[in-house]
């Protein structure tokens, strides 16, 4: 009698780094949650700003006067079920494939995560030196890491 063994492949989350050089988060965000929406996954922004968070709520119901991107804050109703969920929580509400981290949020549980993307700003040190460590923490578990910039027209470019 023979017994096959189920073979169980883990597969680590990716972790990109977005280094934002010639756009702001406000106008880099949404086109990147564009992309996620296409691809039919879910996304969870999270920020370690809840001022900072409001202010990006209102901006993604005003980015575009012709197009709509479905979001919504974790603190109101039906967050579970938001395409694109904004929060400073930890947990992952949405059962996002993807996790946004912005205003210098760490890093939630990535279990079940595909993605783990990190934006930081050029400008503020804070979130270089940041990104700098995590992006160590990403190489040293083993997982696939990949930087990306911006070219001369704002387009994202993957380096190396």
């Amino acid at each position: 009698m023979s017994h096959k063994i189920a073979k169980i492949e883990l597969v680590a989350t990716e972790h990109w780094f977005y280094h934002l050089e010639r756009g702001a988060l406000d106008t880099s965000l949404p086109p990147l949650l564009e992309k996620v929406l296409e691809r039919g996954w879910r996304a969870l922004v999270r920020s370690a700003d809840p001022v900072a968070l409001g202010e990006l709520d209102k901006h993604l119901w005003t980015n575009r006067p012709d197009s709509f991107l479905p979001h919504g804050l974790s603190d109101e109703p039906r967050a579970a079920k938001q395409p694109v969920l904004l929060t400073t929580r930890a947990e992952n509400e949405n059962t996002a494939q993807i996790v946004i981290l912005v205003h210098g949020a760490k890093p939630p549980a990535l279990d079940g995560v595909e993605r783990c993307v990190t934006m930081f700003d050029d400008d503020n040190p804070d979130a270089l030196a940041q990104a700098r460590e995590r992006w160590k923490q990403a190489r040293a578990d083993g997982g696939p890491v990949s930087y990306w910039r911006q070219d001369a027209d704002g387009r994202w470019a993957k380096q190396g």
